[in-house]
This record gives structure tokens, sequence and C-alpha cells, in this order.
């Protein structure tokens, strides 16, 4: 079979006959992000700051105390300075990315913190509603104590009267039956 000449397809997305030029995977917005917070973490620490002070040290005190022709930068130590400029420049935006950074994941978690109090709030809401419609259906409902005051009520006026109370009594004398003894 011969092979079909391609026609384009109106249901598919052309393909672009120029390559973009793509960032490495590894040069992602993420990664990125990641390494400057790696940075200022590391710019915060102690070892930085010795690390920092004993290198401008060692510096300071090798062209000043080393052999004239072994020094690379003369008194005014304009190569340190240009050094130490250049590092601010970069760690200084590094710094910001990674507050930024942070900045985000703070307000995403204050957000899903404002979520949760509003469900925790309307939980909270609607079990008083729930708590208060039992009380008040509870209210109206005969407890035990009353149902047994109104029954001794109605037995001393039946007392009264002279009517006779028959009481069921537990079968004795072998009757499993279980109907009434008669009243003495």
């Amino acid at each position: 079979m011969a092979e079909r000449e391609r026609r384009p397809r109106i249901d598919q997305p052309r393909e672009s006959t120029r390559r973009r030029f793509t960032m490495p995977s590894a040069f992602t917005e993420e990664a990125f992000g990641v390494l400057s917070e790696k940075f200022a973490r590391f710019m915060g620490t102690a070892y930085f700051l010795i690390g920092m002070t004993v290198f401008v040290a060692a510096w300071l005190l090798w062209n000043t105390l080393a052999p004239g022709d072994l020094r690379f930068d003369p008194y005014a130590f304009i190569f340190l300075t240009l050094m130490l400029s250049l590092q601010a420049s970069y760690a200084a935006p590094l710094i910001l990315l990674a507050q930024n950074r942070q900045a985000d994941r703070d307000r995403v978690a204050l957000e899903q913190d404002r979520s949760r109090d509003e469900r925790n709030l309307a939980d909270t809401e609607f079990l008083t509603r729930e708590v208060a419609a039992l009380r008040i259906a509870l209210r109206d409902m005969a407890t035990r104590d009353f149902v047994r005051s109104e029954l001794r009520d109605l037995l001393d006026e039946m007392d009264e009267r002279g009517l006779v109370v028959s009481r069921a009594v537990p079968a004795e004398d072998g009757a499993e039956d279980g109907t009434p003894a008669e009243p003495t």
C-alpha cells in the first residue's frame, strides 16, 4: 500500500515546524524557587556568617601582610568590594523570592484555616440548634417521676372513693399462667 499524503486535519492542532527554545527541566520555575529557598536558608545560618567572616578576614590579611608581588587586591580592596557587592546583588533577589514563596504558602494556609473555621462554626451552630430543639421537645415530654406521681395521685383518689385496686402479684405456688392474684 502506498503511503497517503498527509493532509491537515481540522479536529487536531497543527504541529509547529519551528522549534521553540525550552528550558531544561532542571530550570523550571518551581526548581528555581526551591533553590532560592535553600540559598536563603543557608545564608541565615551561623555557618554562612562564620564562613563569610573567615573569607573576608583571610582576604584582608593576605592583601595587607603578604609580600607586595603576591598581593592581588591592593589597599583599597576594590576587588573584595566588587565581590561582596556581586554576592549581595544576587542574594537580595533570591531572598525576596524565597520570602514571596513563603508568603504564598502562608496565604494558602490562612485560606484553608479560615475555611475550616467557617465549617467548624457552621457545625457548632447546627449542633446548637439541634440541642435547643431537643430541649424544647423534651420539655413537653413526661418524665418517669412525673408519670409515677400522677399514678400515685390516681391510686390515692381511687382509695378515697373506696374503689378496690387489684395489683398483679408474681405467680406463686407453681402458677405459671401469670394471672393476677385475688385481692385480700
